[in-house]
Order: structure tokens, then sequence, then C-alpha cells
């Protein structure tokens, strides 16, 4: 497998640890995909979304082209996209216990985003406050801003179709000698390059019906994963592994409805 290159740089690894958290941003630990909000209300609007993001699940267009389109519509200068995004977008209901849990036992935890990093570290400091937020790696893509007030996504991986492949968070850790459980949250078509590399993967499970596409995506091609509405779902397996209690295996194994 061709390794995209990056623009941008990673922090470093986090060896030595028996788990890491990876999740992605919006619409997982936000409860609304900040950039959807964003297209929807103030750019080119929701229909017209919803028809990009099935054509990326179909392979008929790359995300990163159909995001790139996506962001195009806004007309905000970023700054005011800040403080629209301050406004209007909330916290999942269990992250913060979740975020504490994993603090209290040491679990790394890392934010893999095809958003942008400025963007997500202003948001994430409104809801957790700073002392938090800087616990908190983010690999995400970038911005250029024009002295004009237009701005413009930089794209870790430009050559990529994902313009974010977060599968290259994921699989460093796979290199280890000693690899870590690895769990992976995620919502939407942006997660499809990372969902097959978790050890475990939570999708999340709060959209209307037909809009799941991650859960869509995983479904087709065959890939374990878990359905969790809020991270306090996903607290109670993550503790009963980090404990011993339950393997990964099990963890993945169907529910008795």
């Amino acid at each position: 497998m061709t390794v995209p290159k990056s623009t941008l740089p990673y922090p470093p690894i986090h060896t030595g640890s028996n788990v890491v958290v990876l999740s992605d941003w919006d619409g997982t630990i936000t409860n609304l995909d900040s950039n959807d909000y964003l297209t929807d209300n103030l750019g080119f609007g929701q229909t017209r979304r919803r028809e990009l993001n099935l054509e990326v699940l179909s392979g008929r267009a790359t995300f990163r082209d159909a995001f790139k389109e996506m962001l195009e519509s806004i007309p905000l200068s970023f700054e005011e996209c800040k403080e629209v995004l301050k406004q209007n977008i909330k916290i999942d209901p269990g992250f913060k216990e979740f975020f504490a849990w994993c603090k209290e036992h040491k679990i790394p935890f890392i934010i893999v985003s095809s958003g942008m990093e400025p963007l997500i570290r202003a948001i994430l400091a409104n809801l957790v406050g700073e002392e938090d937020a800087k616990l908190i790696d983010i690999i995400a893509n970038s911005v250029r801003l024009e002295e004009n007030g237009k701005w413009h996504i930089v794209y870790r991986h430009p050559e990529s179709g994902y313009g974010h492949d977060k599968s290259q968070a994921i699989l460093p850790y796979r290199q280890l000698e000693n690899p870590p459980t690895l769990f992976f949250f995620g919502d939407g078509v942006s997660d499809i390059s990372a969902a097959k590399h978790a050890d475990i993967l939570f999708v999340k499970n709060d959209k209307e019906e037909g809009h799941n596409d991650l859960a869509a995506h995983c479904n087709n091609e065959g890939i374990k994963h878990l359905l969790f509405k809020d991270f306090s779902d996903a607290l109670p397996v993550l503790a009963d592994v980090v404990e011993g209690k339950l393997t990964v295996e099990d963890a993945l194994k169907p529910k008795p409805v």
C-alpha cells in the first residue's frame, strides 16, 4: 500500500500504552457536524451535501473533492465560522465522563478529523475547557487564510482521495513491537479510510434513517462494529477491555435482541 505524503506534522506516537483511543470530531464528539452545519445553513444546503455524500459512498466522487466543494459554498470568513459554531455546536453528553476516565487511566485520546485543526481547537476549548483541550492530540487538516478574509482548506494528504487518510493515524500503532488495542469512533464518510484498521470500531447511531453512511459502508464491507448513541454507551466496553473483563472478540460479538 502506498503511503500518502503528509503536508502536515504528526504528534508523537504514544508508545507504552496498552490501549489508545482515536476519534473523529464532527458529529462524533460533537452533537452536529460543524462543516455540515455551515454548509446546510449558510452554504449550498443539505440537499446538495447529501448528494455529494452519496456520491462519495458509491465511489463516484472522492471525499477530498466533495468536501472542498462544500466548504467553498460557505460565504463567511474563518473567524465568523468560529463564532457561529461556538454558538451552535454542543458536546456529546457522555464525552466529558468518557474523557475523564481515559485521563484517569492514562489512556491516550486522539482526535482524527477531516476538519481543520484551528477550528477544532477553538470549539474544543470552548466545550471542555483549555486545560483538558491541551491534553488531546489533534490530527486534522489545516487552513490557509487570505488577507481579504477568504480561506481555503489545506489537506494533510492532498494526493489522496480522502484529503486526510485517517488510516495513517492508526497504522503506525500497528507497526509497534507490542501494538496497543485500538478503539476508533466515527460517524460518516470521512471515517471510511480508518474503519477497517481499528480493533474495536464504534459507529455513532444518532442520525435519521438512511443517513448513517459509515454504518452502511461497514455493513457493505463486512466490517465488524458497535453502534453507540453517545459516549456513555461506549465507556463500559472500554473499561471492561482495559480491565481484562472483556476480549476484543467478545466485545464485537452481536448482542442478543
